[in-house]
């Protein structure tokens, strides 16, 4: 829901008696209703949400912001929120658990029947970042030597509690999985038919502890309405759902977008952080790469004779080094995110190398075409000569720490996205100058 659409619905919350919005908490999707009700204060917010039904509340409270579902946790009595916390989903139940203080789960867990409280306990003990983070126990289960009729009968039974029904999960007496069938296939096959003879084997999982940018891959590419999570021995712990896949690939984006930029530990979304914690996202990096751009000056003091006896060398320095930062920064960009897709891999590196090798000289020669003629009216023939050279260089150097820089941070499992374009055009920046002024020294000093 837009912003402004958001904010017209919160006016009518707050404006309407409580039939209207009881009528329009049971008409509304719960995702545009917990839109509106972020734009309200938690106390007032709560205050409306409880004229919904508990099911209803479930609902809208699961696509809430989890900064403020903290807040309105706060305000809400603690058998409401229990009852709140049973009707959500497993998977949203969790993290909500996560975000809660100590003082908040010691009076929560009491109101929970033990079977919450040991489901919560157990899938809030996986580390996070991985699938077994994210995952919901919420799925439907089918036994091999059932036959449709039984099985569509089962899943008729557990279709209220479960995440999805679209796809049931065949386990044998040990709880291992041994595949997967459709509701589709159940429906149209004749009824004595078994489970075993219409599941497909080769089901594709997950090991709870796997990279959780893993799981939101395999559902991308098998696409799939959900995938099974199993332990070491083959269990069906879970399942991960594609809409909890999708937040994972739209969180993962968000965070490579922030370091790319560097901004790092930024944990609220930019409409709600404050101005520390701003501050503190983006001031150490800029700060190191203060420091950093010091070299480039020092570079152009050790080349202060050179640049006194060529003054026309100044007028193309900032063309020359924004080109290698620029072209570094494309390297960069296309390498980040071939490795965060899964498009090349780190072994890939010296095929890759060759092949942007070949593309940078290429991009260097008809950059340094273009800027030659405006040296020949700007300096001569010999400072035409110096820039067209430097211009090769310096972007192919450039590229090439575009290109290899990913590589080697994913090579000391440091995130690739951490190759970013200030920090790619720092390090082309010094060493630009480096490039350019050594070239103009030696060509400018020959007799």
């Amino acid at each position: 829901m837009g912003e402004s659409k958001a904010s017209e619905l919160s006016s009518l919350f707050l404006q309407d008696d409580l039939q209207e919005n009881s009528t329009r908490l049971a008409s509304g999707h719960p995702a545009d209703i917990a839109a509106a009700l972020q734009e309200i204060k938690p106390a007032p917010a709560w205050s409306i949400l409880k004229e919904a039904t508990r099911l209803r509340q479930a609902d809208i409270f699961g696509y809430l912001d989890a900064g403020f579902q903290l807040r309105l946790a706060a305000v809400i009595p603690r058998a409401d929120l229990a009852a709140i916390f049973v009707e959500m989903d497993a998977d949203d139940r969790t993290d909500l658990y996560k975000h809660l203080s100590d003082q908040q789960r010691e009076a929560l867990m009491p109101a929970l029947a033990h079977a919450e409280r040991e489901d919560i306990r157990q899938l809030a003990a996986y580390e996070e970042g991985t699938a077994g983070a994210i995952m919901t126990s919420d799925y439907a289960s089918l036994s091999p030597q059932l036959n449709a009729t039984q099985a569509i009968e089962v899943l008729r039974r557990e279709a209220p509690n479960k995440e999805t029904i679209y796809r049931a999960y065949v386990l044998d007496t040990g709880r291992q999985l041994v595949g997967s069938v459709r509701l589709q296939d159940l429906i149209t096959a004749p009824a004595s038919v078994r489970v075993a003879d219409l599941m497909e084997r080769n089901t594709h999982a997950i090991r709870v502890n796997d990279d959780v940018e893993d799981a939101a891959r395999k559902i991308a590419r098998y696409d799939v309405i959900a995938l099974p999570v199993i332990d070491a021995q083959e269990r069906l712990v879970g399942i991960i759902t594609h809409d909890d896949a999708l937040d994972v690939m739209e969180a993962e984006a968000t965070e490579d977008f922030q370091r790319i930029g560097t901004v790092t530990n930024l944990d609220s979304s930019v409409a709600t952080a404050t101005v520390p914690m701003l501050y503190r996202a983006r001031i150490a990096w800029l700060m190191l790469l203060v420091f950093g751009n010091i070299f480039s000056g020092a570079g152009i003091a050790h080349f202060e004779d050179t640049i006194a006896a060529h003054l026309a060398l100044m007028f193309f320095l900032p063309i020359l080094i924004a080109s290698g930062g620029n072209a570094g920064s494309q390297s960069a960009t296309l390498m980040v995110r071939a490795l965060a897709t899964g498009d090349i891999r780190i072994s890939d590196w010296g095929r890759v190398l060759g092949r942007e090798l070949v593309v940078a000289i290429l991009l260097g020669l008809s950059m340094a075409a273009a800027i030659a003629v405006i040296g020949v009216f700007r300096g001569g023939r010999d400072i035409a000569i110096v820039i067209a050279l430097s211009m090769i260089v310096i972007v192919t150097v450039g590229s090439m720490i575009g290109m290899l820089l990913p590589f080697i941070l994913s090579r000391f499992r440091m995130d690739p996205a951490t190759a970013s374009t200030p920090l790619v055009t720092s390090i082309a920046d010094a060493t630009g100058v480096l490039i350019y002024f050594s070239i103009a020294k030696a060509l400018l000093s020959l007799p």
